[in-house]
């Protein structure tokens, strides 16, 4: 996809906080946010809660709050292949939303505000290519997993999402505990 000028990153105080609100809950169909309390409600209960969740996808298929809830169910759940599988919807949904080039290794440091923590979409980019990160290492896939890494780092060269905590896991892979 090529590279779009980025419009959006040049709004005023008030489109920023709405676009903020919206990525953190705001905009979220009451239903489907009474599917999130119920799907939270009812941990314990895979099934029940995991329905739950769908519900809500179905009423907000692409709502921040949506995902975040379903990857934290499959993470905490140990369904690491799934949560992946978010992970990358909400890598897409981030690139989209920031106007960035849908593959993260043709992202650049200058194409967002990434710099900055205070910048709500950018700042959810950052997370969720830390996510997909690390949930490539701990399905093996080492190589991509550090790739990943790498791209944080250089987007984030100040490690506000703390990359560097996923950088040292790689560089001790392989190496035995008493080395």
């Amino acid at each position: 996809m090529p590279h779009r000028l980025h419009s959006e990153l040049t709004m005023s105080g008030p489109e920023q906080s709405l676009l903020a609100g919206a990525l953190l809950g705001a905009g979220l169909p009451a239903e489907a946010h009474r599917h999130l309390e119920l799907a939270g409600a009812d941990f314990q209960s895979d099934a029940v809660a995991e329905q739950h969740l769908r519900e809500a996808q179905m009423l907000a298929p692409d709502h921040a709050a949506v995902l975040i809830g379903l990857y934290r169910f499959y993470f905490y759940k140990g369904r690491l292949g799934e949560a992946l599988g978010v992970a990358q919807t909400c890598l897409a949904k981030a690139a989209r939303d920031n106007g960035l080039d849908a593959d993260w290794r043709n992202v650049r440091r200058g194409d967002a505000e990434f710099s900055s923590y205070a910048a709500i979409l950018p700042r959810f980019y950052l997370f969720a290519l830390k996510a997909y990160a690390y949930l490539q290492m701990r399905l093996g896939n080492i190589d991509d997993g550090h790739a990943a890494i790498d791209k944080l780092l250089e987007l984030d060269p100040t490690d506000k999402v703390n990359a560097s905590v996923l950088n040292d896991v790689w560089k001790r892979i392989g190496h035995d505990d008493d080395e």
